[in-house]
């Protein structure tokens, strides 16, 4: 509940949304703002879904809700305390001057991590069964039982397979305990192994480790945010320590994938396939060679998608709002300097 002493506090406060997205849903639909002024009555809430003309709302907001900012917007933004990114990556926003700031910076990893999950799981069991093989037979009429037996490899259970993680944020360990419950073993890599396993993990690497739990893992999933030490780092050393029968899935970002490296051991058959959900340019060209590869799964970076999506942006924004006007400490807050 709100205190006097907060309202007064919250009277002299604005706060500025900018979403703007050539994709509808990622823009905040008009109710969110109006039910923000319903519960927050006292403080001046600005929504608009276009950059232009937000200068002079950035001179005085102390809270911005926005997928980037320039660094001389930044630089013009004298009160401005709090930015929520409504996405899990942040990279976007982390320029110098905003890093070396005492700006604290919150993102929606746990709103689309255990989404991102589900198309995970979705992707796994895709993959298994060979459904992408299925779906073009099917669109050739043609009754495809012995190709998908015999051409490359055959239909699997999940059961008794191994998953490596590269990632144990939300999208990781949700993940990791849908696919133990699927009798999956699962083994992960995560920067402080000493923080130990989370539920429906087995076994815990250090990133040094990598090549280690590449070698194991018959589905290896990226789920790791945009750093300077995660840029590339699927490259054609790594893609050759996986199993010739194992396949890779990203759903973190495009540019840590070697997309020339991946497509060169994808038909050379030295993975038995991916799926990929992020790309390094997006929407991905029409002239990519990736679209002709055979054994690649593509998703147009859809992992995220639910008709609930900003529901729960609001659940988490609206608690972090009560807790920033409460003085008491945020959700979700980024470290800066790491990245995440």
């Amino acid at each position: 509940m709100k205190t006097t002493e907060d309202a007064e506090d919250a009277e002299f406060m604005k706060l500025l949304m900018v979403v703007h997205h050539r994709f509808d849903l990622w823009n905040a639909p008009v109710w969110f703002a109006e039910r923000l002024r319903t519960e927050f009555p006292a403080l001046e809430i600005i929504h608009r879904d276009r950059y232009e003309g937000i200068d002079e709302h950035l001179a005085d907001a102390e809270i911005l809700f926005a997928f980037q900012l320039r660094p001389e917007q930044f630089n013009s933004a004298r009160k401005l305390r709090w930015i929520h990114a409504p996405t899990a990556a942040v990279h976007q926003l982390l320029f110098p001057e905003l890093v070396a700031s005492a700006l604290v910076l919150t993102n929606a990893r746990e709103v689309h991590g255990p989404v991102v999950a589900e198309h995970v799981i979705a992707l796994i069991f895709a993959l298994a069964k060979k459904i992408p093989q299925a779906a073009r037979l099917h669109q050739k009429r043609i009754w495809g039982q012995d190709a998908i037996w015999n051409d490359g490899p055959r239909p699997r259970e999940l059961a008794g397979a191994t998953l490596g993680l590269i990632g144990l944020g939300s999208i990781g360990r949700t993940a990791a305990r849908m696919a133990a419950s699927l009798g999956m073993r699962v083994i992960a890599v995560r920067e402080h192994p000493e923080k130990g396993k989370p539920e429906g993990v087995s076994e815990v690497f250090a990133p040094v480790q990598l090549n280690d739990v590449l070698s194991q893992s018959d589905y290896v999933v990226m789920a790791v945010p945009l750093t300077e030490a995660t840029r590339g780092l699927m490259n054609a050393e790594r893609l050759s320590a996986m199993r010739p029968d194992a396949y890779l899935i990203n759903v973190g970002r495009g540019p840590q994938v070697d997309e020339v490296a991946l497509a060169d051991a994808l038909r050379s058959r030295r993975i038995a396939g991916a799926a990929l959900d992020v790309f390094v340019q997006e929407p991905l060209p029409p002239q990519s060679p990736l679209w002709e590869i055979e054994n690649l799964m593509i998703t147009p970076h859809t992992a995220g998608l639910t008709e609930k999506l900003w529901q729960r942006h609001y659940a988490l924004f609206s608690e972090n709002l009560r807790r920033y006007l409460a003085r008491e400490p945020l959700l979700a807050i980024i470290d800066k300097q790491k990245g995440y």
